[in-house]
């Protein structure tokens, strides 16, 4: 059923966005066994994300021949743990969070490519940068010589209105072509999960961050 999945998504994605950009599939991996994620990979998937610092660190040595991003939200005290070993950081959505990445990189003779995170949809329960404060914090970040930016990041907020939907990403894609024009790292919107991602990518989005899509419902652990 994964390869399906994969190849099934791989191929409704192949033709790219209307702004005739590749997209890439990034598989949520958060509560997956290795042995899904490597038929995953097998299947033809690339990237995969986690969401935990921990299933990224016990998962590591057991996944073969996919880049490793990084997809929730992140505590400060784990940053430690990624550095050298992510090939994107979605969230960096604070400065407090910049300085450790900063300082972990400069430590370890790297630099830590990142999306900006932005709060599209202003609300309270998620983190990120408000889209009015998204540009000074662009240029706030420019001054850290461990991080790059290679673009930005956003969840849609959950709605049934489709039209208001499009316009979040709209602004996300002004965004992300205004950085771009000045800046040849921006690379990547990522933006869209298993419930809207045709709707982020008719809009724009360049990177698509999947689980249920492609491995079924998750299986969370038992409660003791």
């Amino acid at each position: 059923m994964i390869a399906e999945n994969v190849k099934h998504v791989l191929a409704e994605i192949a033709g790219g966005n209307p702004f005739g950009e590749k997209i890439t599939l990034v598989a949520a991996t958060k509560t997956r066994t290795a042995e899904e994620i490597n038929e995953a990979i097998a299947a033809g998937v690339t990237d995969i994300g986690e969401n935990k610092v921990q299933e990224f660190t016990e998962k590591f040595e057991a996944v073969h021949g996919a880049n490793r991003h990084f997809i929730g939200h992140l505590q400060t005290n784990k940053v430690k743990y990624l550095i050298g070993k992510t090939h994107l950081i979605h969230s960096l959505d604070r400065f407090e969070l910049a300085d450790e990445i900063q300082k972990r990189a400069e430590k370890a003779g790297r630099t830590a490519d990142c999306l900006i995170e932005i709060n599209i949809g202003s609300e309270l329960s998620k983190s990120g940068f408000a889209l009015e404060e998204a540009r000074g914090a662009y240029e706030k970040l420019l001054s850290y010589p461990n991080i790059r930016v290679k673009g930005l990041m956003a969840m849609l907020p959950l709605s049934d209105d489709a039209a208001l939907l499009a316009s979040l990403c709209r602004k996300m894609r002004a965004l992300f072509e205004a950085l771009r024009e000045k800046d040849a790292s921006i690379e990547h919107l990522s933006m869209g999960m298993s419930g809207d991602w045709r709707l982020c990518v008719e809009n724009g989005s360049n990177m698509i961050r999947l689980g249920t899509s492609l491995f079924g419902p998750r299986n969370y652990p038992a409660q003791a």
